[in-house]
């Protein structure tokens, strides 16, 4: 495995093993590549914590798990999450805009992820360390 250069490379064409840069991820949210319709953000979420609650409302998003193990909550409300769902790696998630959805970590590692958004939601070279950093920026 080669060790990785972590950084939002877009708009500009790339091509990476994303499971393996996913596995070096060790950020809460790191922007990995930016277009202007498309973006791609790993993950690392650690035991027993979650992304949090959200709904995008313009934004579809996909997921797809690398390592770990997680629960999916989906719904039309923050209060109606009505599809629950336990996830592995080889897991997709498919999120459509409008949807209240959150990932919890079930496992005793962290669990790797990453995320595709059409459009973008987060700015060019975003890097949340922590999910508190996510927090204090106001953007999850």
């Amino acid at each position: 495995m080669n060790c990785l250069d972590l950084r939002d490379y877009g708009p500009m064409p790339y091509v990476v093993n994303i499971e393996e840069a996913a596995s070096q991820n060790y950020n809460f949210r790191l922007a990995l590549w930016t277009g202007n319709h498309l973006q791609l953000t790993l993950m690392s979420i650690n035991p027993k914590d979650d992304i949090g609650l959200e709904m995008h409302p313009d934004v579809d998003q996909f997921i797809n798990i690398v390592e770990g193990q997680g629960l999916v909550l989906m719904g039309d409300s923050k209060d109606r999450l009505y599809l629950q769902k336990l996830v592995y790696p080889g897991y997709a998630i498919f999120i459509p805009a409008g949807i209240w959805h959150n990932v919890l970590n079930i496992g005793c590692t962290p669990l790797k992820l990453y995320s595709i958004y059409a459009p973008p939601e987060h700015p060019w070279g975003t890097i949340h360390r922590t999910k508190e950093d996510a927090e204090t920026y106001g953007i999850y």
